[in-house]
């Protein structure tokens, strides 16, 4: 097994992996890879934990690793994105784990009924711990970067601003966003452009800590935030917004989602639809769906036009942020490790290795373009006084900065 793992290692592509690693077995045999010095070091400590990483990639490199039974040294971005780059990011599953996989994701079917349950298991990991090492407006998307001198709180308050100018908000106007978080848009919306909204999540304590917040900018009557299925949203609305969120609707139900935007907009209404896209359909990694985001499915960005086209929507613009995304995860995994002890002392250290694990790769799968971040800007039906040029999105002095 470990000359098979060091073959696996070294057949991969250098110009994408550039591995330089030192790696450490159970009966004390070490093995160098690629290029030295290394830049991590990683340890199995048993004969199971590399057999497991072979055999399921992701899989049994998260289990093993929260378990403790794989250490790391070093640079864990460079090892996670080694592995990305490898075929060990494309496993062949055993057969009885591959039933594990497909009967977890009929479990976390998102009915209207499981929806609820699959946000909550993520969501509601409590206020406090996403306080941790969120920015201040406990925004938990991909910030915004108009230069490398923006801090992490600045980029997300830059966000919400880009999405407000592609909107082309104007006062007066009526915003709805599905997915709303912790009210983070629909505030910034309220306070700079004068909208009023309605917002919808299925996490409580997204819900109380955005209720609280609206109290507090004394924003009451002017936006209202639903502990509600996005599925059950009534009303129309000039604008609809959705950061984050489309990730969590799962294949199954988008068109559903869909009609059901359709439905909330006015005639001439336009759309921004923020979220995690990839290159092309596939599944979707079974350690994140068992632990991090059960339920979730990321789409293909040919998927995500090809539903904009038959809800009856016109394609209007489309950027991708996966960039940005990857900065905002550095960031998010130097605040959390500055934490780390905290949340170790809190949850415990299964909690704590399971979220650096997620954290890592996320970031690492957004630098080597495994995943990306698109908006995708909509309108219902045709509106020929939009801007021609993207300069009130870009320009200096456009919106309200």
């Amino acid at each position: 097994m470990k000359n098979i793992f060091k073959e696996i290692i070294e057949a991969t592509d250098p110009h994408k992996s550039g591995a330089a690693l030192q790696v450490h077995f159970w009966d004390g045999d070490n093995i160098r890879i690629g290029q030295q010095p290394a830049q991590a070091k990683l340890e199995f400590r048993s004969p199971t934990a590399l057999r497991r990483v072979l055999q399921e990639g992701s899989l049994g490199f998260g289990e093993e690793y929260m378990l403790g039974n794989i250490e790391i040294e070093g640079d864990m971005q460079h090892l996670i994105r080694v592995g990305l780059n490898s075929s060990l990011d494309t496993p062949q599953l055993p057969l009885q784990t591959k039933m594990a996989v497909a009967l977890l994701r009929l479990q976390t079917n998102n009915t209207k009924s499981r929806a609820a349950i699959n946000i909550q298991r993520h969501y509601d990991l409590g206020n406090d711990f996403y306080r941790l090492w969120l920015d201040s407006s406990m925004t938990y998307s991909c910030a915004y970067f108009r230069n490398d001198r923006r801090n992490l709180e600045q980029a997300q308050s830059d966000k919400y601003e880009h999405i407000c100018r592609k909107l082309r908000l104007k006062q007066g106007e009526s915003l709805v966003d599905i997915g709303c978080g912790w009210g983070g848009m629909l505030i910034y919306a309220a306070k700079h452009y004068g909208i009023s909204g309605v917002g919808c999540t299925l996490s409580q304590q997204q819900y109380e800590y955005a209720c609280a917040r609206i109290k507090e900018e004394n924003l009451t009557g002017q936006i209202n935030i639903r502990l509600e299925d996005y599925r059950d949203l009534r009303g129309q609305f000039d604008k609809f917004v959705s950061i984050g969120m489309f990730e969590h609707v799962g294949k199954k139900y988008h068109t559903t989602f869909m009609q059901k935007v359709r439905g909330l907009l006015k005639p001439g209404g336009f759309g921004v639809l923020h979220c995690i896209t990839k290159d092309a359909p596939e599944k979707c990694d079974p350690w994140i769906n068992k632990y991090i985001f059960p339920g979730g499915e990321i789409p293909a960005v040919n998927e995500v036009v090809r539903l904009l086209g038959n809800g009856a929507f016109i394609l209007e613009d489309m950027e991708n942020l996966r960039r940005h995304y990857a900065i905002t995860l550095c960031e998010w995994t130097k605040r959390y490790e500055q934490v780390a002890a905290t949340i170790e002392a809190t949850f415990g250290p299964h909690f704590a290795r399971m979220w650096r694990t997620y954290l890592n790769f996320s970031e690492a799968a957004f630098c080597c373009g495994k995943l990306h971040l698109h908006q995708f800007l909509f309108s219902c039906g045709t509106d020929h006084s939009y801007p021609l040029t993207r300069e009130h999105v870009y320009g200096s002095d456009a919106g309200h900065v």
